[in-house]
């Protein structure tokens, strides 16, 4: 089942999608609430029942009237958190054997994971940024999940009962403001706070069976074998798998919810693929030819991200209209 969220005439909507075409989920099952963030805190109840609707549509027991004017949202317009992962490995190694630094043994020993601004979420469509966030803008490659039900300490082995289902991020970076921060050993923050993209839905486990590959060598969890890549401007940049994983999204929550709650609506993303965002691309092309041309998003390019079996994430990136800077602010 494909959930999404979607607007018309500035009310929000909770829909599946089916075949190309929208299907409003209350219209269908007035016990269904019409946004996620009340579907989504009914539980495995609600969810089952929302499968229902989606199977009887399929198979055309029944036949709703389809959304013909739609604007569409985050699948998870307002989540209780975001956090965001650090998994894959080559991503981590790459980057660091860039910086000229070695490979940081921890990284093998606990997956870990920031939070990020919950309120500063998007979906498809035009993404605004600052002028400060065009100094090194960067795009980040990442799956996510939606967590469906309350949990605390729970281990890996019982975490993806906890996922509600998966779909595609884009961590925003403002490499510049990113590391000016870090160089005072905090952040990520300015540098990430102004936009999470995710999307386009919210694809429930159920459809990703057919993916499902075994998790690495001593670690647990479900992952599956989904290809991931993203598009600027119809020039592929990035590639990698959801396969690559070396912490699992099971892992991950095991240590978000330890001491502490886990609530439906939370979304946590997996961190950067190897090769998912510039800032890596960059540094290994310089590595390797100190003539390579950098580069970083500018203000009209398309961004487009294709994860199999979670679709396709469109933004165009646009540059606000003020001179305001806090980079200019610095003593």
């Amino acid at each position: 089942m494909k959930l999404v969220s979607y607007k018309t005439e500035e009310t929000e909507h909770l829909g599946v999608f089916i075949n190309g075409h929208i299907y409003n989920l209350n219209s269908c099952d007035k016990q269904l609430p019409d946004e996620m963030n009340a579907f989504l805190q009914g539980g495995e109840v609600l969810m089952e029942r929302a499968k229902k609707v989606d199977e009887q549509i399929k198979s055309e027991q029944i036949n709703p009237k389809e959304e013909a004017f739609y604007e569409l949202l985050a699948p998870v317009p307002h989540p209780s958190s975001c956090r965001d992962g650090y998994a894959f490995r080559q991503h981590v190694a790459a980057a660091r054997r860039n910086r000229k630094v070695e490979m940081i043994a921890e990284f093998d020993q606990y997956p870990i994971f920031y939070f990020t601004n919950h309120n500063a979420i998007m979906g498809p469509g035009d993404i605004e940024c600052m002028p400060d966030h065009f100094q090194k803008l960067d795009f980040e490659l990442e799956v996510a999940i939606v967590i469906g039900k309350k949990g605390r300490n729970i281990t890996a082995a019982e975490a993806d009962q906890y996922i509600a289902g998966y779909m595609i991020m884009n961590d925003m970076s403002a490499r510049t403001l990113q590391m000016e921060e870090m160089l005072l050993n905090l952040g990520p923050a300015k540098g990430k706070d102004f936009s999470t993209v995710i999307g386009p839905w919210l694809v429930t486990p159920d459809e990703l069976e057919t993916y499902k590959v075994p998790a690495k060598a001593n670690h647990t969890g479900n992952t599956y074998n989904l290809e991931m890549t993203c598009i600027v401007n119809g020039i592929e940049v990035s590639k990698g798998n959801m396969a690559d994983m070396d912490w699992t999204f099971a892992e991950i929550v095991e240590r978000c919810a330890y001491g502490a709650d886990i609530l439906p609506g939370d979304v946590i993303g997996s961190g950067t693929v190897g090769t998912g965002c510039f800032l890596e691309l960059n540094g290994t092309g310089l590595l390797n030819d100190p003539n390579y041309k950098v580069q970083w998003l500018q203000d009209g390019d398309i961004v487009e991200m294709k994860i199999t079996g979670l679709g396709i994430l469109n933004n165009i990136i646009k540059k606000a209209d003020t001179d305001f800077s806090i980079l200019a602010l610095k003593k």
